[in-house]
């Protein structure tokens, strides 16, 4: 079980007490609280999409009050930028303590690494004050207006006449300003001595046996951002709960912590907990009946987020009908900027649009990369890895990447091989490519301290690591014993990282060995919260504290670029999976949900949380199936294939301490059944890959709640066992709980569902229905009006898929039309940028009962290449689920094609509906 002594509470966590000591106050007070903060009118100016001005604090005990320099960006993405900087200490007009050489400003970096486009101002902006307000009108046609009060400060982000997003409209902004440390003498009693601010974690914090030296005092940041008029708020992973996010301020069912976005190595998590988690991403969505709005906080410190839900009244006669709830929540950062951006949508996609075009869309990965991975911890020898390669291949069982713990180094020396156990890892590597595998080996940000370890010399030698707060290498205690950590804030880092993966010199590597990142929160064994000192100090003498959350992100970054350099003159798109990320990670390859249990409450903890993920804008997202800690029982394992056959990421993995369980060891039926879950999801590749290649151009989810497909359906607002895969239309629904043989799957709109397998038909929108699901069963429903491809001749790996045929699969409701789409490339270059893929949409047309096929793609100066190297490759087969009775006496159809001179006729067979399932045609 997780270890909380370990990891603070927020009572434990100085500036999350006082930002919820302060909201405290404010509420007592009620409508007589004024909060401190207001605009200077006279400091405004509006200028080619920009807002500047000076926020001014004034001050308890009177005085000159802090000047905060705000700007307020309009976007020409229609999206909003509020930034608010402290002007002593922007201008470095302070004093450190301790003779820290931190930096004096408030790090200001945290867009470098998380954006990446987006940021064009919207030149169109109209503006204009009255009654002590300045109204911002911006976006398309002016759809979109701020009104920004004054005195004192707030803001009104509106749609139209109607709020949407409130910033400080209670009133909870604090900025924590700079001011020198005065001792002070409490005499016995001296008026007001009991008046004063709690002082007791501003100058230094302790905990676990470190104690934080704060050089730059208080410094946090905290603002509340109301969704007037919404119930539901999604988002800011990674934590174990449900998906709409619950109350934190106590009461029944409601958690009594905040959300914790602090990047950390919590093994055996628990469930139904805002306890932080490896990963953050402050981005939150609003959503209420066909209205959903946004908000991302960009700051790269710890953060928590309270939430709390006000319910009124239309009137007091109305016993809560016609009232309305609004949700509250409050964001306090330990330091940094106030950094916002609002999105006021009016859908889930556009919201998620605007986001990703920010932040950068998810890496469209090599094919390999969403087929299935076997992992444990660890496989022992290069002949221990042939030998399971080879019984995949006796039991039929398809995979695509074996992979490497961190028993294949040599005494746990990154960049190495134990020469024992991995004598010929070429040989072991060669013998995967026989059949288009690959490997992935572990590469962590700690380096071995030891002598004559040339990567642990360079690193000392170029001053590349993480300093402490004297400004000496920082040493700390990770899987090999003492280390270092490579500081990948640093170009100069990043630019020798490359280096290290080359073929020269990371010898023992080859073209298909790809990386995997973890324990880059960071994890310190010996620190505090099983982390870095937040005095540390990074490249720029920027503090820990300042960047923790980004951390991760770096690493990978540089893990990434080194393996993009790996081959120059024929670059392939690197794979590497991370443990910790931020927001804009997605970028860089994949992540999974960090060391989970073998038990049940663990794989349906799974899904809200990769759900999570693919609506926060990382979709390359899994879970390790089969729990990391403990051994499953057989059903539990095969269940978790079943559900793991529809997670983005698709991973086997299990502690060094778990008996063996590749799906071939469990025997009958347990091996057949995961079998089948496997074919299953190489079957629904092509699917799949259409559905990363949408994510990487739109942002779009790639597993999708309900609420992103159905915003009107207040019914489905909640669900987060069930989801739909891309724009297939597919519905699945895994089994979570022991010894189920049904389960009960949410039918949302009017369209017609039929079961994947055996076409039984489901209908009855806003109904719940039951489907048996016997162990060998993956409840999966196809929703009419969709086409997706998929190819239906077994292989051993994707890669020998290449060359297959398609199957289309038409699903037809009681309108009889249908569409989608399949994106098809190379699988492993970036040569999809010059024009070669293949990109369709298939439309179902009713009137003439025919097939068509439409050419989406825009032709580059390698499109003609690659479609020279895809002529043989067809669709073989068109499988028509709900095919109406004109189609009962046909015999044949014509098909006619681009290019040639006449058509050609090929058979139909018919099959009539029984029994509640669908009639079909082939």
């Amino acid at each position: 079980m997780v270890k909380h002594e370990n990891f603070k509470t927020c009572d434990q966590s100085g500036f999350c007490k006082r930002n919820r000591q302060y909201a405290d106050t404010a509420s007592s007070q009620g409508a007589s609280w004024i909060s401190p903060y207001r605009l200077d009118p006279q400091s405004v100016e509006v200028k080619d999409g920009q807002l500047t001005g000076v926020v001014l604090k004034s001050l308890q005990g009177g005085g000159e009050a802090i000047r905060l320099p705000m700007t307020i960006s309009f976007l020409a993405s229609g999206s909003a930028r509020v930034s608010v900087d402290e002007e002593k200490r922007q201008k470095g007009d302070i004093e450190l303590r301790h003779g820290s050489q931190a930096r004096k400003e408030r790090y200001n970096e945290a867009s470098k690494w998380a954006l990446v486009g987006g940021l064009k101002k919207d030149t169109g902006v109209t503006s204009k004050v009255e009654n002590g307000a300045t109204i911002i009108q911006y976006g398309t046609n002016h759809r979109y207006k701020a009104l920004i009060r004054h005195t004192p400060f707030s803001i009104d982000f509106m749609r139209g006449e109607e709020t949407h997003i409130k910033l400080n409209g209670d009133g909870l902004l604090n900025l924590e300003h700079w001011r020198p440390k005065i001792e002070k003498e409490n005499v016995e009693g001296e008026q007001g001595a009991d008046t004063r601010e709690d002082e007791s974690t501003w100058w230094e914090e302790k905990f676990g046996g470190n104690t934080d030296t704060k050089p730059k005092g208080p410094e946090s940041v905290g603002l509340d951002i109301v969704f007037p008029g919404y119930q539901h708020v999604f988002g800011i992973p990674e934590h174990a709960g449900p998906l709409s996010l619950k109350q934190t301020r106590g009461g029944s069912g409601n958690y009594d912590q905040p959300y914790r976005m602090y990047n950390s190595d919590v093994f055996e998590y628990e469930m139904d907990s805002p306890m932080t988690l490896y990963g953050a991403i402050p981005f939150m969505q609003a959503h209420r009946r066909d209205s959903t709005v946004g908000v991302f906080w960009l700051n790269a410190a710890e953060t928590w987020v309270d939430i709390v839900k006000s319910k009124t009244s239309a009137n007091p006669l109305s016993l809560g009908i016609g009232g309305k709830t609004d949700t509250k929540t409050h964001w306090f950062s330990e330091s940094g900027l106030i950094d916002i951006f609002v999105f006021l949508g009016p859908s889930p996609k556009e919201v998620l649009h605007s986001y990703s075009e920010l932040t950068g869309y998810t890496q469209l990965p090599q094919q390999f990369a969403i087929a299935y991975h076997q992992c444990r911890w660890n496989y022992v020898t290069d002949e221990d890895v042939k030998d399971v390669d080879r019984k995949f291949d006796k039991f039929k069982i398809p995979y695509d990447v074996i992979w490497l713990d961190i028993e294949y180094t040599d005494g746990k020396k990154y960049f190495t091989w134990d020469q024992h156990t991995f004598p010929d890892p070429i040989g072991m590597q060669k013998q995967l490519d026989e059949h288009e595998r690959k490997m992935v080996v572990i590469i962590d940000p700690h380096i071995k301290i030891e002598a004559s370890y040339p990567v642990v010399d360079e690193l000392k030698s170029k001053s590349l690591a993480v300093k402490n707060k004297d400004n000496n290498i920082y040493d700390g205690w990770c899987w090999p014993g003492s280390s270092h950590w490579i500081d990948c804030f640093n170009p100069a880092a990043i630019s020798w990282w490359q280096g290290l993966f080359s073929y020269s010199s990371f010898t023992g590597t080859a073209p298909n060995t790809f990386i995997w990142n973890d324990m880059n929160e960071p994890s310190v064994f010996n620190g505090p919260e099983t982390t870095m000192p937040k005095d540390n100090l990074h490249h720029g003498n920027w503090e820990h504290r300042d960047v923790h959350n980004a951390n991760g992100l770096t690493f990978v970054n540089a893990t990434y670029e080194a393996l993009l350099h790996r081959d120059p003159k024929s670059p392939r798109r690197p794979f590497v999976l991370t443990r910790s990320f931020f927001a804009g990670s997605q970028r860089m390859g994949a992540m999974w949900t960090g060391d989970n249990q073998a038990n049940w409450d663990h794989l349906a903890a799974s899904i809200p949380m990769i759900l999570a993920n693919n609506i926060a804008g990382f979709p390359f997202a899994g879970a390790d199936v089969g729990g990391f800690f403990g051994n499953p029982s057989k059903e539990l394992q095969t269940r978790w294939y079943q559900a793991g056959a529809f997670y983005p990421f698709f991973r086997g993995h299990a502690h060094i301490d778990t008996r063996r369980r590749e799906p071939y060891l469990l025997g009958e039926p347990y091996t057949g059944i995961m079998t089948q879950a496997l074919r299953l999801r190489y079957q629904l590749l092509p699917a799949w890959y259409t559905a990363f290649h949408e994510a990487s151009v739109d942002g779009s989810p790639i597993v999708r709640p309900l609420y992103y497909v159905h915003p009107s359906d207040e019914k489905g607002f909640e669900i987060d066992d069930q989801f739909y895969v891309g724009s297939t239309g597919l519905l699945a629904k895994p089994v979570t709980a022991e010894g189920a043989d049904r389960v009960d799957i949410y039918i949302p709109d009017e369209h017609t569902y039929y079961d994947y397998f055996d076409y039984t038909i489901y209908t009855g929108a806003g109904k719940t229905r039951t489907m048996d699901a016997p162990l060998d069963k993956i409840p999966l429903l196809m929703r009419s009006g969709h086409i997706f491809p998929r190819k239906d001749r077994p292989r051993r790996s994707s890669g020998l898929m290449k060359w297959d045929p398609f199957t289309l699969v038409v699903v037809l409701g009681s309108d009889q039309s249908a569409e989608g789409t399949l994106y098809v490339d190379d699988g492993e270059s970036f040569d999809y940028r010059e024009g070669a893929y293949i990109h369709r949409r298939f439309v179902f047309d009713v009137a003439s009962q025919s097939l068509m096929s439409e050419d989406l793609a825009v032709t580059g100066k390698k499109t003609k290449g690659y479609l020279k190297t895809m002529a043989k490759v067809r669709v073989e087969k068109i499988v028509l689920v709900g095919a109406s009775a004109r189609w009962e006496k046909k015999r044949e159809v014509l098909v006619l094609e681009d290019g040639a001179k006449e058509g050609r006729k090929v058979p139909l067979s018919w099959h009539q509906a029984e029994g509640g399932r669908a009639s079909w045609a082939v």
